[in-house]
């Protein structure tokens, strides 16, 4: 029943997460950007749990076993292994945590393809999110697969991933990365080589998205400790206590850091500091000291305060909602952390997992992404992002009384 209760907060960090998104992007888009999510949550959930699951499996459950590393899942599909078996609640607490999570990973790229990024499109990923590219390293961290089995064997822990920051968050804030690539970015943001700021158009209910996506974490970091590595229950409270001072700290970094920039406090660098230190400290969730929690939170905020200048004005990557920073730095920075910080030789397990997030999760992630869209075009049409995607692909607009959008600040 308590690992029931965080699985049910998890919707939190979804609602979360939505919010943040459409309020870093334009207007014209908003109610696009909130039912493309909801798609691909419901989409992410229906093939996980038709065939996704079985690939995913659960440790001591069946798995594709070659040369004594462990890959992937066999269990059957629609879950009737589990359905049938009883007595099997730990594997179907299991099942539901992870219907949620890759939901979570599905729609962390709708952040980055704002304004531009077809529905039809946005479903296609979630099937292949769904359906492979999460199962594979959730069964590789979370069910027994070779990172948390095979490293032990070779005389190092198995690589740690306490809430979700790597199969979750790192996984969605790469596709985040390949969708911008892929798009390319929307129409006036770079003009002779400069970068035009396309403000998001309420921040109000960014910092709202904030306040939720604290519920959220607590449910993910609380129910992947319990399911995955057996927190004792008496130590989940410091689950909620690391969620927020990670998330704080992160924030006043990103606060101070903008004052002293800009000499003005950018609101929504200073939302994604706590969003980044939300995602670095679930890498080691209850583990992390009060003091260590800080620490990676405060480095997070820093990480996202500068990475996100550098994507859009140095690499020219149009992220209108910073998930490629908030998500995937962030992420990979808590991971490393937690090497860092945790007792033993858990560095090196956590480099192994870095490692392979970078050098087997980036590219298929891309390369599938790069195929999608040779078959499921990807981007709107040319005038789909002036005139807006809540036109142009649902046919009314978020705000159609009192909202009038304009562009006289960027050159079209």
């Amino acid at each position: 029943m308590i690992a029931l209760f965080f699985i049910l907060l998890i919707p939190f960090a979804a609602a979360g997460l939505a919010l943040i998104h459409q309020g870093l992007g334009r207007s014209r888009s908003a109610a696009h950007t909130l039912l493309a999510t909801l798609c691909a949550l419901a989409i992410a959930a229906l093939v996980y749990m038709v065939f996704g699951c079985a690939w995913s499996g659960y440790a001591g459950g069946a798995a594709h076993v070659v040369r004594g590393f462990d890959w992937l899942g066999a269990e059957p599909f629609l879950g009737q292994g589990l359905y049938a078996k009883s007595g099997a609640v730990r594997e179907t607490l299991v099942l539901c945590f992870e219907l949620f999570a890759v939901g979570l990973v599905a729609m962390i790229p709708i952040s980055t393809g704002s304004d531009r990024w077809r529905m039809t499109a946005v479903g296609v990923w979630s099937v292949v999110v769904a359906g492979l590219i999460y199962p594979l390293f959730s069964h590789w961290v979370w069910g027994g697969g070779w990172l948390s089995s095979r490293l032990p064997a070779l005389g190092l822990p198995g690589f740690m991933d306490a809430g979700g920051a790597g199969v979750i968050q790192v996984l969605g804030g790469l596709g985040a990365l390949s969708v911008g690539w892929v798009l390319g970015p929307r129409r006036g943001k770079y003009t002779q080589g400069m970068a035009t700021a396309i403000p998001g158009h309420n921040i109000v209910l960014v910092h709202f998205g904030c306040l939720l996506a604290l519920a959220g974490w607590v449910g993910l970091e609380g129910a992947a400790s319990l399911l995955f590595y057996n927190l004792a229950p008496e130590r989940l409270v410091w689950v909620a206590i690391d969620c927020l001072l990670g998330a704080s700290s992160g924030l006043l970094f990103a606060v101070v850091a903008t004052r002293l920039r800009y000499r003005k406090t950018d609101s929504s660098i200073s939302a994604n500091g706590w969003v980044a230190g939300l995602v670095a400290v679930s890498a080691g969730g209850a583990w992390f000291s009060p003091g260590q929690a800080i620490f990676v939170g405060l480095m997070a905020g820093g990480l996202v305060t500068f990475l996100v200048e550098i994507f859009e004005l140095w690499l020219m990557v149009d992220d209108p909602g910073g998930a490629i920073s908030v998500h995937g730095a962030a992420g990979l920075w808590g991971l490393v952390a937690y090497g860092v910080f945790a007792p033993g030789s858990h560095l090196l397990a956590q480099l192994v997992g870095v490692g392979t997030l970078l050098g087997l999760g980036l590219p298929l992630i891309h390369g599938l992404n790069m195929a999608i869209d040779r078959f499921v075009p990807y981007r709107v049409d040319m005038d789909g992002d002036w005139q807006g995607m809540d036109i142009r692909e649902l046919g009314s607009g978020a705000y159609p009384e009192f909202v009038i959008h304009t562009d006289e600040f960027v050159p079209r």
